[in-house]
């Protein structure tokens, strides 16, 4: 049976400076290269066939420290495709979030950041980011598991969101609560069009 491995990258610099990020092409923290380091040793005894992961190094990063543990060939194709990057912060990428939230509330930057229509000043909402991650999910990612694949998906927090919420039919209102957390493995199993939590 195929899998899915999705996973948020490790820690990044400006998540260890409480800093928008999105687009902008940070590495990853002391703490993210760890957080990556559990991860590959999390997923030591499973061999992934193939890896896609975004256009930023923070995301890329994670996947190679991931596969550094990996009992894999060392020959696992990788696909960096920029589909699959963060949402884009716009005006907010590089901003304090505790310095934008005394300046717009807590509850406009919950929105900003969580929402599923609510793009940020001059950035994505979720839903504009899914616009792109969907496509890639049919166009490069379900062929593999169609394959029998074992997939890596290193990707962030609000590109993986769009994800889940599509695989598994969550509403607007549930997704506004989805967390992915950093250098934690969700895994799925795909059978026959169908997503399966693992």
């Amino acid at each position: 049976m195929a899998t899915m491995i999705l996973l948020r990258h490790g820690q990044s610099v400006w998540n260890a400076a409480n800093i928008f990020t999105g687009w902008t092409d940070v590495d990853l923290s002391e703490v993210g290269v760890a957080e990556a380091t559990q991860a590959g040793e999390d997923l030591a005894g499973t061999a992934i066939d193939v890896i896609h992961t975004s256009g930023l190094i923070r995301a890329q990063r994670t996947a190679e420290i991931v596969m550094e543990h990996n009992r894999s060939s060392s020959e696992v194709p990788t696909h960096c495709d920029i589909r699959l990057n963060e949402r884009h912060y716009g005006e907010l990428q590089g901003l304090n979030k505790d310095e934008t939230r005394a300046k717009h509330g807590e509850e406009q930057v919950r929105i900003w950041r969580r929402s599923y229509d609510v793009p940020p000043p001059g950035g994505e909402s979720l839903a504009m980011c899914a616009e792109r991650t969907l496509p890639y999910l049919t166009e490069a990612i379900i062929p593999d598991l169609e394959a029998g694949k074992t997939v890596l998906v290193a990707a962030h927090g609000n590109s993986l969101r769009s994800i889940v919420m599509e695989i598994e039919g969550l509403s607007k209102d549930e997704v506004l609560n989805l967390e992915i957390p950093t250098g934690v493995p969700r895994t799925y199993t795909y059978d026959d069009g169908v997503f399966t939590r693992a």
